[in-house]
């Protein structure tokens, strides 16, 4: 059956490209998942837990456990808001900050690995198709 297959194909893309990521990550110091809230902060630095939270699409837990690892790596660091206390913001240090280049060139290398052989016109099908999965999934 041929939706057996994409199903399948799918998870086997899913599962090969995030090994491939975790191991660059690593090399890093990184996880997987880490690197997104990251890309979040260096789009705006200084953005509430809450806001990263929902940018990321995850549980506030998952965010908070990601957060105290990141702190620990002294990659990031939280404080209060001066202007709501019960609002923490997250931040950037400079060694998270310098992370930027490496991972952009991670991303970069990922993508051109996966995309190698496709053509141009295949990849605008792929892409309104993938754009199409992801519609069907939010239930729009």
């Amino acid at each position: 059956m041929v939706e057996e297959d994409v199903r399948k194909l799918l998870q086997t893309l899913t599962t090969a490209s995030r090994k491939s990521y975790a191991q660059k990550f690593r090399e890093l110091n990184l996880h997987v998942g880490q690197e997104t809230a990251l890309c979040q902060l260096w789009n705006k630095d200084g953005i509430s837990q809450t806001e990263l939270r929902k940018q990321m699409g995850c549980e506030a837990s998952t965010l908070s456990n990601m957060l105290r690892k990141l702190e620990q790596d002294e990659i990031v660091y939280r404080e209060k808001d001066q202007q709501d206390a019960r609002s923490i913001k997250v931040f950037l240090t400079e060694k998270g900050k310098q992370l930027q280049e490496p991972i952009r060139t991670i991303w970069e290398q990922q993508q051109q690995k996966i995309l190698d052989g496709i053509l141009p016109e295949e990849l605008l099908l792929m892409r309104r198709l993938l754009q199409q999965m992801v519609t069907n999934l939010n239930g729009r």
